[in-house]
């Protein structure tokens, strides 16, 4: 009865006013509708985004393979085609799928852009990526080449300042979002293990930070990937590397990342890692059905891996002694702050995000520690103990610092005629040097007429007959030298020596 009731209820309270009643089907469908839309949004991917700074196309392609590489992927799985990677020109794009442990369900969408050269130009395509939703779900990368490990400090340099500059030019929503994400991070404090991008440590308990330690936050959370340690062995062989560069090399990014809260990786594409995990650790993707851990491992060059916030300056020192960290954190402060004295070409807006970056990475390309313009500089430091091999070889080009940047180009008439004049100063030049290498005839008196042969007088013959090698020597040697003269006549082989010889006896007799 009381089921009854609340059926006849139902059936009257969807009555209205020029509507029928709905059907049973219609109200099963409904249902599903609502339940596959509950669904859905319940599995949306969640996306995150990895900004990959410098490299080129080459080197950013082997650094995705290795992110992607996974052993334990199953066939069907790597016969699935793979998203393009779209970076030869400016901003590239591409993206990748996390996949859980089992490789059954997907994670989250990692959208990755790539950046490779660090310029103020590229300035603008950066900034829209950067929002109050995007800035805590990015994870920026700058890449680094074993292949020239000597440019490292420069190259961290020029992409920090690059970052200054882009967060500095964000509005205020987006660096409100900056400082918290900052703030989020630093609270990650060291514990046990890094598990899932959270630190182990108890919650609530905050541990001061350490000397050194995020002293200059770039507003964004940063890694940096020094890849292919493969070309490690051929430092060794051809540079004559030892224990001492690469320490050093491992002790000055260290120091130089410990302020901006950077973790650092060595990887190769050939060489399992930990790559994978710590990015994304780092963009909080965690696997629901295996524990993922990060482990340090400063010791083997090959595989070095330095967690966010784990390192100090104790371990630092620890590596080798004698390394100056105090001084080196230090001069770092000014390397990135450096602005030059003469500065470039200002645009038409001062604020903007191009005048910010010019300020801050338009240095001179080559420093000196006696420069007045970089005092306390530790760049030096770094380039003139890890030597570039290529740059101790004579050139005759000016260094690069007195190179200018811009270059005018002539107009055609103006070129056409330094080549003319070029050509007329080579043609002279011939010239001259074909007419003293002419040897001068003997001069003709004016009386003697040149049309008329004139024969050389007795003396001048005897003279010359004398002077022959030939003619000193004997008959018989002569015709041994130069051998019988023969001749054909009439398909006769005739020997002149013997005729000449016949002709004289046949004369001798007609006069005997």
């Amino acid at each position: 009865m009381y089921s009854a009731g609340l059926k006849a209820r139902t059936v009257v309270s969807n009555i209205g006013p020029g509507s029928r009643p709905q059907s049973k089907g219609n109200q099963e469908k409904n249902l599903w509708s609502s339940l596959l839309d509950s669904v859905a949004s319940g599995k949306k991917l969640p996306e995150k985004y990895l900004l990959v700074l410098g490299g080129n196309p080459e080197l950013q392609r082997e650094f995705l393979e290795t992110l992607e590489s996974d052993t334990s992927r199953r066939p069907q799985d790597r016969r699935r085609k793979k998203p393009p990677v779209a970076n030869e020109f400016a901003l590239g794009y591409t993206y990748q799928d996390v996949l859980d442990a089992d490789h059954d369900d997907v994670l989250a969408r990692l959208s990755i852009y790539l950046l490779p050269e660090c310029s103020s130009v590229y300035s603008a395509l950066v900034k829209p990526l950067l929002s109050p939703k995007t800035i805590s779900e990015t994870l920026v990368v700058i890449l680094l080449d074993w292949a020239d490990p000597w440019s490292w400090a420069r190259q961290v340099r020029d992409w920090v300042r690059f970052l200054k500059g882009v967060v500095v030019s964000m509005d205020d929503d987006c660096k409100v979002t900056a400082e918290e994400t900052m703030q989020e991070w630093q609270q990650r404090r060291r514990g046990a293990a890094y598990e899932g991008g959270t630190a182990t440590s108890d919650v609530g308990v905050h541990i001061p930070l350490g000397q050194g330690e995020w002293d200059e936050p770039l507003g964004l959370p940063i890694c940096v990937a020094c890849h292919g340690t493969e070309k490690i062995e051929i430092l060794e062989k051809d540079h004559g590397w030892r224990e001492e560069e690469f320490d050093f090399s491992l002790q000055y990014l260290r120091t130089v990342l410990l302020k901006h809260g950077s973790s650092l990786i060595y990887t190769s594409l050939s060489v399992p890692n930990s790559l994978p995990t710590l990015i994304h650790s780092s963009l909080g993707i965690h696997s629901l059905l295996k524990r993922q851990t990060i482990k340090h491992n400063v010791i083997d060059r090959d595989k070095i891996l330095v967690p966010p916030n784990w390192d100090s300056w104790g371990k630092i020192r620890v590596l080798r002694e004698g390394f100056d960290v105090e001084g080196i954190s230090s001069g770092w402060s000014l390397d990135v702050q450096f602005a030059p004295k003469h500065p470039p070409t200002q645009p038409s807006d001062p604020n903007s995000a191009d005048a910010t970056i010019d300020k801050l990475t338009s240095a001179p390309p080559t420093e000196r520690p006696s420069s007045p313009n970089n005092p306390g500089s530790v760049l030096p430091i770094y380039e003139q103990t890890i030597l570039n091999p290529y740059s101790d070889r004579p050139s005759t080009f000016p260094p690069m610092g007195e190179v200018p940047l811009e270059t005018t180009v002539p107009s055609m008439q103006e070129f056409l005629k330094s080549v003319q004049e070029e050509m007329v100063r080579l043609t002279e030049a011939e010239e001259s040097t074909s007419s003293s290498s002419i040897q001068p005839q003997p001069s003709i008196p004016s009386n003697t007429d040149v049309s008329t042969p004139t024969r050389p007088s007795s003396s001048v013959v005897n003279s010359l007959h004398a002077t022959h090698p030939y003619n000193n020597q004997e008959p018989g040697k002569v015709n041994e030298h130069i051998g019988p003269v023969q001749f054909n006549m009439g398909g006769i082989q005739v020997d002149a020596d013997e005729m000449v010889k016949r002709l004289k006896e046949k004369g001798e007799k007609e006069k005997g």
